[in-house]
């Protein structure tokens, strides 16, 4: 569905504007990214002002992006489905709410798996690999600071972007 629809925009974008260098393939990669971000964003948002919890899945949304940015993480096969599940995931973590004492013991999991995997760039990256221990420092204060402000969904979207860093092939670290 993503790719189609980017394709059929790359397609009337070049048609408006055929002397532009840029060819339908880059463009319909570039749409696809915009219209996965999107479709999460607004999907996510519109089913939060029917569950009470907009300001919630706002923060959830921008933590996880911010996180992800830093960290990197697993990528979904498709992006029809990385929208299904994103847009349910940040949903689910929008209601998320548990005690203090567990908000501890998720981001200190969250910390663990960001000091053990991260980051994780599966996607092509012009980021130099001495910056790594920058990132991973970067993240793990970025999520230490969710202790401060007391906030479920987000210690639960820190949480669940950590977890995307976890990758084993053959039971080694890749």
């Amino acid at each position: 569905m993503i790719h189609h629809l980017a394709n059929k925009l790359a397609i009337r974008i070049k048609k408006a504007a055929p002397e532009a260098p840029t060819s339908i393939e880059v463009m319909r990669y570039s749409l696809s990214f915009l219209l996965n971000a999107f479709f999460i964003i607004g999907i996510t948002l519109m089913i939060s002002v029917f569950t009470g919890r907009f300001t919630e899945a706002v923060i959830v949304l921008i933590s996880y992006a911010i996180l992800r940015q830093l960290t990197g993480g697993v990528h979904l096969k498709s992006g029809t489905l990385c929208i299904v599940v994103s847009t349910a995931g940040a949903t689910a973590l929008s209601l998320a709410e548990f005690s203090y004492r567990i908000e501890v013991i998720v981001t200190v999991a969250s910390l663990l798996l960001i000091l053990i995997f991260a980051p994780y760039l599966v996607t092509i990256t012009r980021v130099k690999k001495n910056h790594y221990p920058i990132m991973r420092a970067a993240a793990m204060l970025l999520v230490s600071t969710a202790l401060l402000v007391d906030s479920p969904p987000l210690v639960a979207s820190f949480f669940v972007q950590a977890l995307t860093l976890i990758h084993m092939k053959g039971g080694e670290r890749t």
